[in-house]
């Protein structure tokens, strides 16, 4: 696993200082940044104070989650969701210039993108999140996790307390043979936000603490691009 420490200017201007990420690489890039205090204030704020409001995420997700709510959700009107937005936007504009800073990183050009849905996954003592993939509108695009609340305490691991797996996140490459590092499970804290493409496999291991709650957001982005123009122009 290949991991770099970088530092590249933000690319929205609401936004404070410099962006910060580290790159894993698992055969598929994925990016580690770090969430800017207001963005992660206002985003734990809305999900708090507007949790009554937030519309059921379950229809149209994997998780063996009690509390999945949506935030955002921008595609066509279904059985399972319609149109709506509770962000505001220049939290929406600083998730645009992650996105795009991932696919600069990655010299993919001449794309479209479109924000497809945002939603919170709130889990309690066992419940988890099994290994799956995302997709929006189209087969195409970027997955994310950011971390809006992780306990420190996760419970007791039944076995191997040396290695602890409760409530992590696990993020499988598409990479294989031997002496590949191709399974990703980071001490992942608070205001940690990754970034990795659609089809990338990844999960979220149950947590054994009754009274520890861990919260995480999911955002998914559309990404319509030309392969062979991005080629071209390398």
């Amino acid at each position: 696993m290949n991991q770099r420490k970088l530092s590249v200017k933000h690319l929205n201007p609401h936004t404070e200082n410099n962006l910060n990420f580290k790159f894993i690489w698992l055969g598929q890039t994925v990016l580690n940044y770090k969430v800017p205090l207001d963005i992660f204030n206002t985003i734990n704020g809305i999900y708090e104070d507007k949790f009554e409001d937030l519309p059921d995420a379950h229809k149209q997700l994997v998780g063996k989650i009690g509390k999945e709510n949506s935030l955002f959700f921008g595609g066509a009107p279904n059985n399972k969701m319609h149109p709506h937005n509770l962000l505001p936007p220049y939290v929406l504009q600083w998730f645009e210039s992650v996105f795009q800073h991932y696919l600069a990183f990655n010299k993919i050009y001449e794309y479209k993108l479109a924000m497809q849905s945002i939603w919170v996954n709130e889990m309690t003592a066992g419940e988890y999140n099994p290994i799956h993939i995302h997709q929006g509108s189209i087969y195409t695009g970027l997955s994310s996790v950011m971390i809006l609340k992780m306990p420190q305490d996760m419970g007791p691991e039944y076995a191997r307390p040396d290695i602890k797996m409760n409530g992590k996140l696990q993020i499988i490459g598409a990479a294989g043979g031997q002496f590949v590092k191709s399974d990703y499970s980071p001490n992942a804290e608070e205001g940690d936000f990754y970034i990795f493409p659609y089809d990338m496999r990844h999960g979220v291991y149950p947590h054994t603490n009754p009274n520890a709650v861990r919260r995480t957001l999911a955002a998914n982005m559309d990404v319509d691009y030309n392969p062979v123009a991005t080629r071209a122009a390398k």
